[in-house]
C-alpha cells in the first residue's frame, strides 16, 4: 500500500474525522463568537442589513466556478494520479486547473465589480439610495476574498488527496479570528462601531486563513506549480465534467441562505440580520455532527466506490446515516427548546434588544427542525457525488429550487419572519426526501432505507419528553432568578441542557432495549446482489 493509501485506511479516517470535527467546533464557536461581538456593537438594524447583503454577490461568484465544491471535483482526479504513480503529471493537471481557475475568478470578480449597484437594486428594492451606495462599497471591499478562497480550495484539495486534514481546518479559524479583529480594531481606531471594519477583516482573512496558510500547507506535502504545464492538460476536462453541475445547478442548498436574505428584507429593517444569527447558531450542531463525517469520509466512500466494493460503500452510507439522523434529532429537540435563552445568552447586550432576541428566537425555533435535514443532505450528496453522480443532486435541488420561490413568498407573507425560516426548513426537507429516495432505490434499498428511519425514529419519543423538560426548566428559571440577563438565560441554558440529558438519555436507553429485542430475534433479511453498473442505472 503507498503512503498516500495508507494516509486513506479506515483508522486514518476515523482520526482525521475528530481532527474535522475539532476544526469545525473551533470554527463554528468562533463564528457565533463574531455574531455576538457584531450584534453588541452593531445590534440589528437596516445597517447590519447592509453587511449581510454585502456577501450576495461574492458568494454567487465563489459558486459559479464551483469554488465551494473544489475538493470534492478535485480529490478523485489528482487521486487518480497518485493512485497511477504518476504524481509529476498531477502536479501538472493541478497547475493548469489552478491557471484556469485564476483567469475565471479574476474575470468574474472585475465583471461582478462593474455589475454591483444593479444587483443590489434588483435583489433589494426595499433599500434606500443611501442604503444602496453603502451595501455596493461593503460589496465591492469583500469581493477579492473570492479570488483567495477559489486558489485555496485547490491548495486545500491536495492536502486532502494526500491525507492531511489538519491545516485546511484551520481557514476559517483563521478567517473567523480575522473578522473578529477588523471590527474591533477598525471601532477602536475611528471611535465607531461600523460593518466595514467586519468586511476588512474578512478580506484579509480569505487572504491569510484560506489562501496563504493553505499554500503553505499544499507545499509541505509536496506541491509543485509547473507553469509550463499545457493548456489542455487531461485534467482539466475531467475538471470540466465534475464541475459543470455544480456550476449550472441553481441547488436550494447554495441558494438557502440567499434566499434567507432576499425575504427576510421584505419582513423588514433588521430580519436579515436576526434571520442569520438564527441559521448560523442552528449550524453549529449541524457542522459538528454531520459536516465532519461526511468530509473525512468522503476519500474513503469514494475509493470503495472505485474499487467496486459497492456493498460496502452502501453499508458505511448507512451507518453514517443512522447516526447523523439520531444525533440531529436530539440536537433540533435540544435547540428548539432553549432557543430563547440560547440567543439572549449568546447576543442580547448593549445594541442588541430583548425585541431583537425573541425574533431571532422565533426563527431558530423553526430553523431546529432543519438540524437532521442538513445532517443527512452532508451524507447523502457526499455518497453522490463519490459515486461521481454530480448530476443528481444537482437536478433534483434545481428543481426544488423552482418550488422554494413560492413557497417563500407566500410563507414570508403569511408569517414574516418565521415564515422564511420554516420555508427553508420545508424546501430542505423535501430535497433531503428526494435525494434518499434515489439513493435507496429498489427493494433492498427501501429495507436499508426502513432500517435507517426505524433507527433515527427511536430517538424521537426521547428527544421530545427530554426537550419538553428543557423547556420548562429554562422557563422557570428565567421566570424566577433576578439578575442580569446573560446570566441568567446562561443558567437557563445548562440546567435546561442537563435535564434534557438525563430524561433523553435515560429513557432511550430503555426504548432502544425494548424496541431491539424483537429485532434481535429475527434473522436479517437477505441482501441483493448489486454492481457498479446497476448502481449508476
Amino acid at each position: 500500500m503507498s503512503t498516500s493509501s495508507d494516509r486513506l485506511s479506515t483508522r486514518r479516517i476515523g482520526i482525521a474525522a475528530l481532527i474535522v470535527s475539532g476544526g469545525i467546533l473551533i470554527s463554528r464557536l468562533l463564528g457565533v463568537v463574531r455574531e455576538i461581538i457584531f450584534a453588541g456593537m452593531l445590534g440589528a438594524d437596516a445597517v447590519t442589513d447592509q453587511y449581510v447583503a454585502a456577501f450576495r454577490i461574492p458568494d454567487f461568484a465563489n459558486y459559479l466556478l464551483a469554488g465551494g465544491f473544489l475538493t470534492i471535483t478535485f480529490i478523485p482526479i489528482f487521486s487518480k494520479y497518485l493512485a497511477d504513480d504518476d504524481e509529476a503529471d498531477g502536479w501538472k493537471g493541478f497547475s493548469s486547473i489552478v491557471r484556469w481557475l485564476t483567469i475565471g475568478i479574476s474575470l468574474l470578480i472585475v465583471a461582478a465589480w462593474l455589475v454591483t449597484p444593479l444587483i443590489i437594486e434588483t435583489l433589494y428594492p426595499d433599500f434606500t439610495a443611501e442604503q444602496v451606495d453603502t451595501t455596493v462599497r461593503l460589496t465591492r471591499i469583500v469581493l477579492p476574498a473570492q479570488f483567495a478562497f477559489v486558489v485555496g480550495a485547490m491548495f486545500a484539495a491536495v492536502q486532502f488527496a494526500k491525507g492531511v486534514f489538519t491545516i485546511p481546518t484551520l481557514a476559517p479559524i483563521v478567517y473567523n479570528l480575522l473578522i473578529i479583529a477588523g471590527g474591533v480594531v477598525y471601532a477602536a481606531v475611528t471611535g465607531t462601531a461600523d460593518p466595514e471594519g467586519f468586511i476588512w477583516g474578512a478580506l484579509v482573512g480569505a487572504f491569510v486563513g484560506s489562501f496563504a496558510i493553505q499554500w503553505w500547507g499544499a507545499r509541505r506535502v509536496g506541491m509543485r506549480f509547473d507553469v509550463k504545464a499545457p493548456w489542455r492538460h487531461p485534467a482539466v476536462g475531467q475538471y470540466i465534467a465534475l464541475a459543470i453541475p455544480l456550476m449550472l445547478g441553481l441547488s436550494i442548498v447554495v441558494l438557502d441562505e440567499t434566499f434567507m436574505s432576499i425575504f427576510g428584507e421584505q419582513v423588514g429593517d433588521g430580519t436579515q440580520t436576526n434571520l442569520q444569527y438564527a441559521r448560523r447558531t442552528m449550524l453549529v450542531p449541524v457542522g459538528i455532527i454531520a459536516q465532519a463525517a461526511s468530509v473525512a469520509a468522503y476519500p474513503f466512500l469514494a475509493r470503495l466506490f472505485a474499487e467496486g466494493k459497492i456493498k460496502a460503500m452502501q453499508r458505511t452510507v448507512d451507518q453514517a446515516m443512522r447516526w447523523v439522523l439520531v444525533l440531529s434529532i436530539a440536537a433540533a429537540g435540544l435547540l428548539a427548546a432553549l432557543a430563547l435563552p440560547v440567543i439572549r445568552t449568546l447576543f442580547e447586550r448593549f445594541a442588541y434588544t430583548e425585541a431583537d432576541s425573541t425574533a431571532a428566537a422565533a426563527a431558530l425555533f423553526f430553523y431546529a427542525f432543519a438540524v437532521p435535514v442538513w445532517g443527512g443532505l452532508q451524507v447523502l450528496t457526499r455518497a453522490f457525488y463519490a459515486r461521481r453522480s454530480m448530476w443528481t443532486p444537482v437536478l433534483v435541488g434545481t428543481g426544488v429550487t423552482l418550488v422554494a420561490v413560492p413557497l417563500y413568498v407566500v410563507m414570508t407573507r403569511a408569517f414574516g419572519i418565521e415564515g422564511v425560516a420554516l420555508a427553508s426548513v420545508l424546501v430542505l426537507s423535501l430535497y433531503a426526501g428526494v435525494l434518499a429516495l434515489l439513493w435507496y432505490r429498489g427493494a433492498a434499498g427501501r429495507a436499508r432505507l426502513r432500517s435507517v428511519l426505524s433507527i433515527a425514529g427511536r430517538a424521537i419519543p426521547p428527544t421530545v419528553l427530554g426537550a419538553a423538560g428543557a423547556f420548562v426548566v429554562s422557563w422557570g428559571v428565567t421566570s424566577i432568578l433576578p439578575g442580569p440577563t446573560t446570566l441568567v438565560n446562561l443558567i437557563a441554558v445548562v440546567l435546561g441542557t442537563a435535564i434534557f440529558a438525563g430524561i433523553a438519555f435515560s429513557l432511550g436507553s430503555f426504548l432502544y432495549d425494548l424496541l431491539t429485542a424483537a429485532a434481535r430475534r429475527r434473522p436479517p433479511p437477505p441482501e441483493a446482489e448489486t454492481d457498479v453498473m446497476a448502481i449508476l442505472g
